[in-house]
């Protein structure tokens, strides 16, 4: 979410990405931190250098219409040019919306379905190349929430839906998974481990916008059975440019 100085942190405490210190970012890279641009480049940077052990997810804000409201847009512009936000938007629409390691982990940004049924090979048929809709796979993968009690509601958010330990306990079962990673909410603690241990959220931007004092976390996958190990760290200092100065108040007001 544009931190870039956390992201430098997350590199100083794990290391720099290598063929030997693989990484996969969940999404959500730009739009309200005011550093969108460097963290972007930067990981685009990584991916050049070590495709084959750099992964990039696309999350709901790899999108135009978050971006022109929440700020990459206006970074981009203000920074390089409206035809440069046209080549980012490009290149968002060709990010994956899924990785699976090992046949065993399922990592998304936003979390599963709003109908039962989707098996691996439902999302591997997903037409990503595009604007995402306002329903359907596509739209779930990107930003759908977990909640404690079984079943799916209406998400708090007005898109997609909220599911359920029974609707994660029933996907990981049809598809022979161990459990889900996902990410699209902050967290106090950087994480959280939900529904029975298969349904994780990892957040790492810590102190979001500045001002939630949240700590931010990342995983490392252990051993052949792929046992998440969790790190926390807290925000550290940036130049002096609040979140959001860039964002776009009156379509926010639109949106309310």
């Amino acid at each position: 979410h544009g931190q870039y100085y956390d992201l430098l942190n997350i590199f100083e405490l794990n290391g720099l990405p290598s063929e030997d210190n693989p990484y996969l970012f969940n999404g959500d890279f730009v739009d309200r931190g005011s550093f969108s641009v460097e963290v972007i480049l930067t990981l685009f940077g990584f991916k050049l250098l070590y495709p084959d052990h750099f992964h990039l997810l696309r999350g709901n804000h790899e999108t135009d219409n978050m971006n022109q409201i929440y700020g990459f847009e206006g970074e981009v512009k203000a920074k390089y040019t409206a035809q440069m936000f046209e080549l980012f938007s490009e290149v968002f629409e060709w990010l994956p919306l899924v990785h699976c390691i090992n046949g065993k982990v399922l990592i998304m940004h936003g979390g599963l379905f709003s109908e039962d049924g989707v098996m691996l090979d439902d999302i591997r048929k997903i037409e990503r190349n595009r604007q995402p809709p306002d329903s359907g796979p596509m739209c779930d993968l990107l930003w759908s929430d977990p909640q404690p009690q079984n079943g799916r509601s209406v998400s708090k958010r007005g898109v997609s839906c909220q599911f359920g330990p029974d609707v994660t306990k029933s996907f990981l079962e049809s598809n022979h998974l161990d459990y889900i990673i996902r990410s699209h909410e902050v967290k106090p603690e950087g994480y959280e481990v939900a529904h029975d241990g298969k349904c994780v959220t990892v957040f790492s931007a810590p102190n979001y916008c500045d001002q939630m004092g949240n700590k931010g976390a990342y995983i490392h996958l252990q051993g052949s059975d792929l046992q998440p190990e969790f790190h926390q760290f807290t925000a550290v200092p940036h130049p002096n440019i609040k979140p959001m100065v860039y964002a776009n108040s009156l379509l926010q007001m639109g949106m309310l």
